[in-house]
């Protein structure tokens, strides 16, 4: 349900992983409190007016992200290229052909979407883990493709791999930055001054790409 507190709207989620009251603004979702389960109702509203120049900040961001989505018309980026969206009545699965999208009409043609550029994630992706991997003469236990709302990538102290699919909607230096970026966890699990200067040799511009995700995640949305 939408709520509303010094003029902001937002919603209420509760989850059983939180420790903390956590506020969240995004481009397609606007703005949401996440409650801890035995936290008062009220921690929301007081969250949101304790950090409402923030969320009001946050929120004119996301408005120019929408637009910048918005302005894309009938293309979608993929890996520093724009390809263009042909909907076909009656089909039901994205196909590219060369710089152009065949894909399924209406309401359908976001969910194909996702999944044409998921199942292009683990090809992209995958080799350059294992090109990285090579270089640093490390191993991981697994990779996957997944859709974290605030996470392009990760790496467990299992050695486990994961990458987020929307990557690809981002130039091509960004991805290759992330991939730098877990891989080089797999020989430090933390952000120390090593695991810094690791990525620092194999992605020198890395400060740049990290910047850009910054800046420009929010529109890496279908």
């Amino acid at each position: 349900m939408t709520q509303l507190a010094d003029g902001i709207f937002y919603t209420v989620r509760r989850s059983d992983r939180a420790r903390r009251v956590r506020v969240t603004v995004e481009a397609t979702r606007g703005v949401e409190v996440v409650l801890p389960r035995r936290a008062a109702q009220r921690d929301a509203g007081a969250a949101v007016r304790e950090l409402a120049p923030w969320i009001e900040r946050r929120l004119r961001e996301a408005g120019e992200q929408r637009a910048a989505v918005a302005a894309r018309g009938d293309k979608v980026p993929y890996l520093g290229t724009m390809l263009t969206l042909v909907p076909q009545a009656g089909r039901t699965r994205v196909v590219q052909r060369d710089h152009t999208l065949l894909t399924p009409a209406g309401a359908a043609r976001v969910p194909a979407l996702e999944l044409w550029y998921r199942r292009k994630a683990r090809a992209e992706i995958a080799p350059r883990v294992e090109r990285a991997a090579a270089q640093l003469g490390s191993s991981y236990t697994s990779l996957s493709i997944r859709g974290q709302r605030t996470r392009w990538g990760s790496c467990s102290a299992k050695r486990a791999l994961s990458f987020n699919w929307r990557l690809l909607l981002a130039p091509e230096a960004v991805l290759d930055y992330v991939v730098w970026h877990e891989v080089c966890h797999l020989e430090a699990m933390n952000h120390s001054p090593r695991f810094w200067s690791l990525v620092a040799a194999h992605c020198p511009d890395y400060r740049e790409k990290a910047a850009w995700l910054r800046q420009h995640g929010g529109t890496l949305i279908l």
